[in-house]
């Protein structure tokens, strides 16, 4: 058996090796290293495949949700609601702009924001929502888009771990997660399930209006040169992590499918243990992965363990050579940088208890049948002794 990876982007590469390689030589041969062609060709790539009018590339994930939120015009004091349970950047970039972050709990299912929990939080000085699509899977924006609707509210969506994933609404209309709210941020980190080789992130939007705003932002708020007309941050992504990313573009579907692939693998060797609750399309409560499925991309595969210690189960797989994550160990609202006198620990009854049961187990597409035997035959002998 071949050593297992948490993220074998070795292994991805190798399948489409030169076409990277020549994409990344072209960029140098023609020294348009920032804004370069390869920018404005991805730009249009992205925006045809997600069906969005507007994709701003910038610089990382974190600055695509700070600007996308400097080009709303939030102001210091107005409170932004998101999830307890997320990366810290979500919450980072609200208190980086004097926005007051809201934290509440997610759902114990799906693992995204609870959307009663945001209609409790709900304030005269709320402004915007921002729902995280965790780990592949995009959050209620039915209910989300409705709430945001009657009170006015903007609707930031985080979309770092869920790109390629399609939301079906309760019409039965799909769209890519990521062009339903009013603007959206991504990330291309190496790690995500569409990565370049350093850092990328960009930005979504059909506003017209908003996108030029963003445009700005990201360029030190110039739309001529030495013209500064908004306040704006140096944010951009360079040419040669957009030509890795055109190159990687066109296989975004059939790595999301092979990552769907390995996840129905996983749960159905772990099905039936009373010790693991596996993870879930949004079309299905009882832990299966429909067979059309396209709503979860997988970006982690993450398991509930009851009944066992996690910490524990961490050593022995590691032990074993097999890498896994916890994803995330201490709910925000306990971070010392986020703490806040009005949190009551009441509110977070299910982040609370995620964080003492959630182990994420090795995902990406190059995952074969021997490794997943073996990492679930890992995690069932130590579950059931």
């Amino acid at each position: 058996m071949k050593k297992i990876q948490m993220v074998d982007l070795k292994g991805q590469y190798e399948h489409i090796k030169s076409q990277v390689d020549t994409s990344v030589l072209d960029v140098i041969e023609s020294t348009a290293y920032i804004n370069g062609p390869e920018v404005h060709q991805f730009q249009k790539e992205l925006e045809d495949y997600l069906g969005v009018k507007h994709v701003i590339p910038c610089a990382n994930g974190t600055d695509a949700l700070q600007i996308a939120m400097m080009g709303l015009g939030l102001k210091p004091g107005d409170e932004v609601i998101t999830a307890d349970f997320t990366f810290a950047a979500t919450v980072e970039v609200i208190a980086l702009l004097g926005l007051t972050p809201v934290l509440v709990d997610v759902d114990p299912v799906t693992f995204n924001i609870d959307v009663e929990a945001i209609r409790r939080a709900i304030t005269p000085n709320t402004k915007a929502i921002v729902p995280v699509h965790l780990f592949g899977l995009s959050a209620n924006m039915d209910e989300i888009i409705e709430i945001a609707k009657e009170h006015d509210l903007y609707v930031i969506e985080d979309n770092a771990q869920a790109i390629g994933g399609t939301y079906t609404n309760k019409n039965m209309q799909k769209a890519k997660a990521g062009t339903i709210g009013h603007v959206a941020s991504t990330s291309f980190f190496p790690s995500k399930n569409l990565g370049c080789y350093g850092d990328g992130g960009a930005i979504f939007t059909n506003d017209d209006d908003l996108a030029h705003i963003i445009r700005g932002v990201v360029n030190h708020g110039m739309y001529e040169r030495y013209h500064h007309d908004v306040v704006g941050v140096n944010s951009r992504l360079d040419s040669i992590q957009a030509a890795i990313l055109r190159a990687k573009l066109p296989h975004l579907d059939s790595y999301n499918e092979a990552r769907r692939n390995a996840a129905r693998k996983y749960s159905e060797k772990l099905k039936g243990n009373p010790n693991i609750i596996t993870p879930t399309g949004a079309c299905d409560s009882e832990g299966s992965i429909c067979d059309n499925c396209d709503c979860h991309v997988f970006h982690q595969y993450t398991l509930r363990i009851l009944n066992a210690d996690r910490d524990a189960l961490v050593k022995h797989l590691n032990e074993n050579g097999i890498p896994c994550g916890v994803y995330y160990p201490i709910p925000l609202h306990l971070q010392k940088a986020y703490a806040d006198e009005r949190y009551n620990e009441a509110d977070f009854k299910v982040t609370n208890q995620l964080v003492k049961e959630v182990i994420s187990l090795p995902m990406h597409t190059e995952l074969d049948d021997e490794q997943i035997e073996f990492i679930t035959q890992t995690v069932i002998n130590f579950v059931n002794r």
